[in-house]
């Protein structure tokens, strides 16, 4: 691969393949919004379960419903990241930017079926990772994002759960994984380098990886549930193309392909404890602490077909993450108000695995608090509906990209700034128990 002129430092202009959710919905590259249930107590004991969508973080939930459940979720994200630069950026002259962050909308399915009075079977179909966002190209962080990027990932989690007592459950299941990438990045122009405004590379390709997930729940008392859940990490394998329209002589600038890479991002594994205390027939508490192992992404090496590294000018290509673990909290409660509603309300505290030695502008995280209210309205013995609403204040995040900050993306334009941003997030999900729907219809396998 080749790219003419003398300028290009690799490890970040390259700044990001695999992210979700940047600028406020999650910590790190991971949103939680898979589920409507748990968003309605900041996901205060979701492992310990509550609803099906509780499978996405412990399978052994799925003992807790009989018969065959179906839940759908869609929530829609509305994030806001504003940056701003301070004195020491290199390009002072050009402005900051308005908000970057684009809405969004996440799916997220459950299934269960109940085989015998032990024995469940279940699959979820989630989107786990992703990212919308839209930078301008004339602002003064343009060398390290520019223009757009979209992140697509696709997750089924076929997965089997056994119940060997009224106190204990154990699951366990596959993880799939399908990424799709898209992101763009400026060229330096004059001062800094040669290429006129509108110059930018682009990076697209796509993958699989593979995973898995387990978990157990315990019962000690009828009134206290206890749950533990592991998600693995994933390595998430991307082959594709980098393309560019510098050198060519007119808009639109036309792109043109420099080459093919591939690389591997290695997301992390979740481990979460959730506890669900009934004190009352109307009220329950409940808790969670969420450990991410983010430290284990480290840097992603992109290398040639043949397995040579790739490189640009004799530089190689890596993405230098270097990010820490993050942790989650949660505490929230909920009242039975009658027969058909119940409310639910929690607030969370995550600490980000994104420091400030290493932050860039495509991923401004940092430390967060989450408030959240929820509502399940029954309409029918078989049917009801969940509706939860967050919103997310997230910790001004200062950006120090220069030859003296140690940070790991910087590329030799310096960049000083600050990243501002919060979201809202407003969620619906449907819940169907199909035996009931159709009580006297043939089950198959079903022997009770």
């Amino acid at each position: 691969m080749s790219l003419r002129g003398g300028f290009f430092r690799t490890g970040s202009a390259f700044g990001l393949l695999i992210i979700a959710s940047a600028q406020a919905n999650a910590g790190g590259f991971a949103p939680r919004e898979q589920s409507t249930y748990g968003q309605g107590t900041s996901f205060a004991g979701v492992a310990a379960g509550g609803a099906l969508s509780s499978m996405f973080w412990n399978p052994a939930t799925m003992t807790q419903l009989p018969g065959i459940v179906s839940e759908t979720n869609l929530a829609g994200v509305f994030p806001f990241a504003k940056h701003s630069p301070v004195a020491g950026t290199y390009v002072p002259a050009l402005p900051g930017t308005p908000n970057v962050g684009d809405a969004a909308a996440l799916l997220a399915g459950y299934t269960s079926y109940q085989l015998n009075p032990n024995l469940w079977l279940g699959i979820s179909l989630n989107a786990p990772f992703g990212l919308s966002e839209g930078f301008p190209d004339a602002w003064a962080g343009r060398n390290y994002a520019a223009g757009g990027a979209l992140i697509q990932t696709y997750n089924a989690v076929p997965s089997l759960a056994y119940r060997f007592n009224d106190w204990i459950s154990v699951g366990a299941g596959v993880q799939i994984q399908y990424a799709k990438a898209h992101f763009e990045r400026g060229l330096p122009t004059p001062p800094a380098g040669p290429f006129p405004l509108g110059s930018e590379i682009t990076v697209e390709g796509n993958g699989w990886s593979y995973g898995a997930t387990a978990g157990v729940t315990l019962t000690p008392t009828p009134i206290t549930v206890i749950g533990l859940g592991w998600r693995s990490g994933l390595n998430q394998k991307i082959e594709g193309d980098v393309v560019s329209n510098a050198g060519l002589p007119t808009p639109p600038f036309p792109p043109s392909t420099l080459g093919s890479l591939n690389t591997t991002a290695k997301l992390p594994d979740i481990v979460s404890l959730g506890i669900r205390q009934r004190l009352d027939p109307q009220w329950t508490l409940m808790g969670t602490v969420e450990w991410s192992n983010w430290s284990r992404i480290g840097t992603a090496n992109f290398v040639q077909p043949n397995g040579a590294p790739a490189t640009v000018l004799g530089n190689p290509l890596a993405v230098h993450f270097e990010y820490r673990d993050g942790w989650f909290f949660s505490g929230g409660a909920e009242y039975i108000w009658s027969d058909r509603l119940t409310v639910r309300g929690g607030v969370g505290y995550e600490i980000s695995p994104v420091t400030d030695q290493v932050r860039e502008p495509n991923v401004p995280d940092n430390n967060r608090v989450w408030a959240s209210i929820g509502a399940s309205w029954k309409a029918s013995k078989f049917m009801h509906f969940d509706l939860a609403y967050t919103h997310i204040f997230v910790k001004e995040a200062p950006i120090n990209l220069s030859a003296t900050s140690g940070n790991p993306t910087f590329s030799g334009i310096t960049y000083i700034g600050n990243a501002n941003g919060h979201a809202d997030v407003l969620s619906l999900a449907l819940v169907v128990r199909f035996d009931e729907l159709e009580p006297t219809a043939r089950r198959p396998f079903l022997k009770y």
